[in-house]
């Protein structure tokens, strides 16, 4: 049986990339591991200037929130399906993982909404792309029809 990661944030392009991950599960007969990438540390601000505290990341139902819809997806599609949840850096952790579970592909969103995301816009998917051994897939998401200008 074939094996699928499908990397998830919960931002719309995960989620479209959840949707044509299971599309194509489906039509392969594969089995679904999603995955969503937390950091191993919180940044808490201190009172101190220039100074801010780190702790380490309790996984939390809201890290869990994104994984919970795409496996209802799965459900309903009929395609079986697990989750994990990582903790580390999204790109290294989810090829990584891959690796691990022998995955037949990895299915990524071309962006997400990561904490700097307007900074590394799709950095994630570049990440994957450039480390992976496997072979990926970017869901770009659907086409915005152009505005007519007078």
């Amino acid at each position: 049986m074939k094996k699928f990661l499908i990397a998830t944030d919960g931002s719309r392009s995960a989620q479209e990339a959840v949707r044509f991950g299971l599309e194509l599960a489906e039509e392969q007969a594969a089995y679904v591991v999603f995955a969503y990438v937390v950091q191993p540390l919180d940044v808490v601000p201190s009172p101190g200037f220039g100074w801010a505290a780190s702790i380490p990341h309790e996984v939390t139902e809201e890290d869990w929130r994104s994984l919970k819809d795409a496996e209802a997806l799965a459900d309903e599609k009929g395609v079986q399906a697990r989750t994990e949840v990582l903790q580390g850096d999204a790109a290294d952790e989810i090829v990584a993982y891959a690796d691990s579970i022998e995955a037949d592909l990895i299915v990524v969103g071309w962006r997400g909404h990561g904490a700097i995301s307007s900074a590394l816009l799709g950095s994630v998917s570049r990440g994957v792309l450039h480390e992976a051994r496997r072979p990926v897939l970017v869901v770009r998401g659907q086409a915005v029809p152009a505005t007519a200008t007078a």
